[in-house]
């Protein structure tokens, strides 16, 4: 006797051949824009569109933006840190002091950053930032280990805390010669400081 699935849980239905390789063109041909381009902001869906060689319903299809195009890009890496962030080793993962992991923390972003800047650029563009689904989860994160280390106010200090990771300051930051170990070391001094006290 077939298994029978419990109603309204349905696999996702299968990608069609010409629409995996479709989707496949397009994130190849944008994510070689994006590297390419000295702003990746200026990066449009047409540019996309014709770098992949594909109509531009094809593309709107999937797509609505460029900035779309950029998260499904960065998608699998962000995934693969938030894992890390919840169910890794410590310091990143549970069960080091916060301050610890909110270096660890700091560290890993850096990394992230030097790795996909360009990527980066792209989706973190002023009030955009905030409105992308992995800044409210290092926000969650962060705001948790401020709770944990008994900070007072955490919610009027958790922006602040992650405005260091905007895109546009690490661009400037090595772009004025500081490395990403300067730039995680003065990082790890900041965490330590406002959540372990002087």
């Amino acid at each position: 006797m077939a298994a029978v699935e419990p109603p309204g849980v349905r696999a996702p239905p299968a990608e069609r051949a010409d629409a995996a390789r479709n989707r496949a063109r397009v994130l190849a041909a944008a994510a070689e824009l994006f590297r390419s381009r000295e702003d990746p902001r200026a990066v449009t869906m047409d540019d996309v569109a014709r770098a992949a060689r594909v109509g531009r319903a094809t593309l709107y299809r999937r797509y609505p933006d460029v900035v779309s195009i950029a998260e499904a890009l960065l998608g699998e890496h962000e995934r693969e840190l938030q894992e890390r962030l919840m169910r890794g080793a410590p310091p990143l993962g549970p069960g080091a002091p916060p301050a610890e992991r909110l270096a660890a923390f700091y560290a890993a972003m850096v990394e992230h950053l030097d790795r996909h800047l360009p990527l980066l650029l792209a989706i973190d563009a002023g009030a955009a930032r905030f409105a992308a689904g992995s800044y409210g989860f290092w926000r969650a994160h962060v705001r948790s280990l401020l709770v944990e280390a008994a900070v007072p106010a955490p919610d009027a200090l958790v922006d602040a805390l992650l405005a260091p990771l905007a895109a546009e300051v690490f661009r400037h930051q090595r772009s004025n010669g500081m490395t990403p170990a300067q730039i995680a070391d003065a990082l790890g001094h900041l965490a330590r400081r406002v959540l372990s006290g002087p």
